[in-house]
């Protein structure tokens, strides 16, 4: 039996822009196919950010995103994390702990891929101070948590 699993993203006439947009932002993204109705217009994008498939469907207003579920991406570095912050709250808004909204209305968290180690090492009081310092950020200061993980 062949089974896949993907994301299905309801959008009112972004489809298009969306995942161009996305696929602009990730490696070995791609879009990779566009349906249009008998007039022409796009109605299905189907693309690839970073290997995960995704289905941008213009579904029309009545299904907005809400941030009960968001994109996760995790970053190397503070640059790469700066970068990314920047082209998602371009038009977007920046949210508390590492969250954003952009343009299209999704909420994403833009995580450093060190924050999954600092909280694994940490004893209960370092988990603490690391997940106090995130709280109080909006886009991640990389060495803000690093620091926050070294205080004795």
């Amino acid at each position: 039996t062949l089974m896949s699993i993907s994301t299905f993203l309801w959008v009112d006439g972004q489809a298009e822009a969306l995942a161009a947009h996305y696929t602009a932002l990730f490696p070995n993204s791609v879009i990779r196919d566009t349906q249009r109705d008998p007039e022409g217009r796009v109605t299905t994008v189907d693309f690839t950010l970073d290997g995960q498939q995704y289905t941008a469907y213009n579904g029309g207003p009545q299904y907005p995103f809400t941030p009960a579920v968001s994109l996760y991406t995790e970053c190397e570095n503070q640059t790469d994390l700066d970068a990314l912050w920047a082209d998602l709250t371009d038009g977007g808004t920046e949210g508390p702990g590492g969250s954003l909204v952009d343009r299209f209305g999704m909420t994403w968290q833009v995580m450093p891929a060190c924050l999954r180690e600092l909280l694994r090492t940490a004893d209960p009081a370092t988990a603490e101070r690391v997940l106090t310092a995130l709280h109080a950020m909006t886009k991640i200061d990389i060495q803000g948590l690093t620091d926050a993980h070294a205080q004795a």
